[in-house]
């Protein structure tokens, strides 16, 4: 609804009190008259004329009372051609305009454009939620101070905004992947949106390397998703997933994604995520896992991407080839970086080397600092087990 009426309204703000307001007029009257058939397109209908009595009020206003206004912004056309077909799509791209801070445009489209709530985007951005609260204020202000406009970028504009597109989606996986907080460990409907996004994209930019990464990642993480859970809704590790239920189809077309994307000669941060994804999928079992590939593929990745949760995925890899001893000293100095002070993973898995180097007295105040640290209930309901 928001993506179809900031098409009319070219204005964040105006659009989305015109989607609010449909929805006040929606609880007025449907306790009359009940839910009709279509909601959504009852809804969008209601919003679509908030809209044009919006911009009808705009209209009079600029031309009863031309003295009190500002100088009109020079108004953007649309560009020729709609290159980007997807409503969705399109206010993402909208969003992540290059006038703003790289980690506004995130914050602002997963808050914005994805319904993601202010805490679950700090959460994953491994932020407070009053610092992500104030980013979100600080970007909506300089899109007002600046005049920046909410126009369709045209084509030569969406390489400056593809890597911010791209990491909102890989954030919105995230969170659909694990939910940050909540009852289950997944919350299907942002994994299904942020797959349906990175189709898009593929369609939309078939020779960019990363969007196939991207794209492959994703499929990876949906190809296995439903093993995740034990019958008893219980988290299951990685190494005790039922590999023959696995969506085998799906890691063959990541598979050919990847590799497309590697022999590309320019495979960055998403493609090599997806290349270790794609292993870990291929392995026969757990055991015969090719640790050694995946090793390299983490220190490619931090070539490319020196990022603290990449080095801690790391440090699990380096555990298999070397032992817990050599990873646990990874994991230290991670601590002593502080960047991850926040990350329920880092005390999680400082905790599991703990445990498997025979220290019971320290991986249990491991496992508690990371329960403190968990809010999803699948999540804590392991961390509790393992702590027990």
């Amino acid at each position: 609804m928001l993506a179809t009426t900031v098409r009319l309204t070219r204005d964040l703000d105006t659009a989305e009190e015109c989607v609010q307001d449909a929805y006040v007029a929606a609880l007025r009257a449907w306790a009359r008259t009940g839910v009709p058939p279509r909601p959504g397109a009852w809804l969008t209908v209601a919003a679509r004329r908030n809209a044009l009595t919006a911009l009808a009020r705009q209209r009079t206003l600029r031309a009863k009372l031309p003295l009190l206004l500002e100088p009109e912004a020079v108004q953007l056309p649309e560009p020729a051609g709609d290159v980007i077909p997807d409503d969705r799509l399109r206010l993402v791209f909208i969003c992540c305009h290059p006038a703003l801070a790289a980690e506004a445009q995130v914050a602002l489209t997963l808050r914005l454009v994805c319904g993601v709530s202010t805490a679950d985007i700090a959460h994953a951005c491994l932020v407070s939620e009053p610092t992500l609260a104030a980013r979100l204020t600080r970007a909506k202000k300089k899109i007002t101070a600046a005049r920046i406009r909410y126009v369709v970028p045209g084509p030569d504009d969406l390489p400056a905004r593809l890597d911010a597109v791209l990491t909102v989606v890989h954030l919105l996986s995230t969170m659909g992947h694990t939910a940050p907080s909540g009852d289950a460990l997944t919350r299907v409907d942002l994994a299904d949106r942020a797959l349906d996004l990175a189709r898009l994209l593929h369609a939309l930019l078939p020779a960019e390397p990363e969007v196939a990464g991207l794209l492959a990642l994703l499929l990876v993480h949906q190809a296995r998703r439903d093993t995740r859970v034990d019958a008893a809704g219980q988290l299951a590790r990685l190494a005790d997933q039922d590999r023959s239920a696995w969506d085998h189809a799906m890691i063959t077309d990541a598979d050919r994604l990847v590799v497309a994307a590697l022999r590309s000669g320019s495979a960055g941060r998403f493609a090599l995520q997806a290349a270790i994804a794609a292993l870990h999928a291929q392995a026969p079992s757990y055991a015969d896992t090719d640790w050694p590939q995946i090793r390299l593929l983490y220190d490619a990745l931090l070539r490319v991407w020196p990022s603290p949760v990449a080095a801690l995925n790391r440090a699990v890899v380096v555990a298999m080839t070397d032992g817990p001893a050599a990873a646990l000293a990874e994991v230290e100095e991670l601590e002593r970086d502080g960047r991850l002070a926040s990350y329920r993973y880092l005390p999680a898995t400082r905790a599991d080397l703990l445990r498997r180097l025979g220290r019971p007295a320290e991986a249990a105040d491991a496992y508690r600092v990371a329960l403190a640290l968990t809010t999803n209930s699948a999540e804590r309901a392991y961390l509790i087990a393992q702590l027990d």
